[in-house]
């Protein structure tokens, strides 16, 4: 089929991306259009998502408590430690690595990312893990921070930094590198926002996370769209296509130096014990923390992200029985035929102990 003409075809998906979640301006003409965004298209977007956000999060915050809300407010996360009681969460670590599990990894530079969805089979292996996904406080904070009752994707992650023999990810090239350094170049420890929008990851620590260790880390009040951040989305929309390779696809990366510009503190890191949560908006700047050593990390991981343009709280199709936890199983089916995983399909693996590497 000519080329000119499969353009055309695409142009109703295109348009009809500017009313969604699409964020990448590097395969969207419209939303890459730097005459569109001069006029102020992204910051618009910024803006409408952010204000559906909070009407959103307005019909969720009767299912938390007056103090979790107050700490997301002031800080886009909440931090709670102690999850569960400490023979529970025992059990159900020890349910979770007691047996291996079909995996998938992502190599980004020295780092490997490893994913083992939370399916049926695991819930019931797992018994306290299910009793902690169904628990009042988890669902409340988990729904208030992404504002719908969608119910989130569940993964354990493992996060194996200084990996012997890896070069960086092909699709994650360094900007300028050679040679050794871009290599071992990590873009998940640049600090970036994930999209234009509100959404939620969630991190409930199975291992005792060190500094040294590379942990999660979050600027604190980021997630606020305050003047100076809504005057820097659009600087970086202008300038988007041509940046690197992410912020073209809409996280946009930024410098220490540009945090202190928009009166933001440098990002806290989360070096933490096992059984502790964080759940945060990562329209909140946030990274991965540079490992000085070679470490593992094992996390139960959520993710949310819906379109940020919806009025409603649920009416979420993928979150109904039977589907919930087998939706990332069919997305990966989907995947595999539809374009290529940006990571390598392993054989079933455990993910190991900090002790076991």
């Amino acid at each position: 089929m000519p080329a000119p003409f499969l353009t055309l075809l695409r142009w109703p998906l295109w348009i009809a991306a500017v009313g969604t979640g699409a964020k990448s301006f590097a395969d969207n003409p419209l939303l890459g259009s730097r005459r569109l965004n001069r006029w102020g298209l992204h910051r618009l977007r910024v803006r409408a998502a952010g204000a559906m956000t909070r009407w959103r999060r307005g019909r969720l915050a009767a299912g938390l408590s007056r103090e979790d809300r107050a700490a997301f407010e002031r800080q886009g996360y909440v931090e709670w430690p102690n999850v569960l009681p400490a023979d529970a969460f025992e059990r159900m670590r020890d349910a979770i690595l007691g047996q291996a599990w079909p995996a998938r990894d992502m190599a980004q530079g020295h780092t490997i990312t490893r994913r083992i969805h939370v399916d049926p089979a695991m819930l019931r292996a797992a018994p306290d893990l299910a009793a902690l996904l169904r628990h009042p406080r988890w669902r409340g904070l988990l729904r208030y921070v992404a504002g719908s009752k969608a119910e989130p994707l569940y993964y354990i992650q493992t996060i194996l930094t200084h990996h012997e023999g890896l070069t960086h990810h092909q699709d994650f090239p360094h900007d300028g590198g050679t040679g050794a350094a871009a290599d071992a170049y990590d873009p998940q420890n640049d600090i970036h926002a994930d999209a234009f929008h509100p959404s939620m990851k969630a991190w409930l620590f199975l291992t005792d996370v060190a500094l040294e260790d590379g942990p999660l880390t979050y600027a604190a009040g980021s997630h606020r769209l305050t003047p100076q951040r809504l005057a820097w989305e659009h600087e970086r929309a202008l300038a988007a296509p041509g940046l690197d390779p992410l912020s073209a696809r809409g996280s946009f990366r930024l410098t220490p130096d540009e945090l202190a510009a928009m009166g933001l503190p440098q990002p806290t890191p989360f070096a933490v014990p096992a059984n502790t949560l964080v759940v945060a908006d990562t329209f909140g700047f946030h990274a991965r923390g540079h490992a000085t050593r070679p470490s593992v990390r094992v996390e139960l991981w959520a993710y949310a992200r819906r379109n940020p343009f919806l009025p409603w709280t649920g009416l979420h199709l993928g979150s109904l029985p039977g589907l919930a936890h087998r939706r990332a199983d069919i997305l990966w089916w989907l995947r595999a035929r539809l374009t290529r995983f940006g990571g390598l399909v392993i054989p079933p693996t455990t993910p190991k102990r900090p002790d076991d590497r």
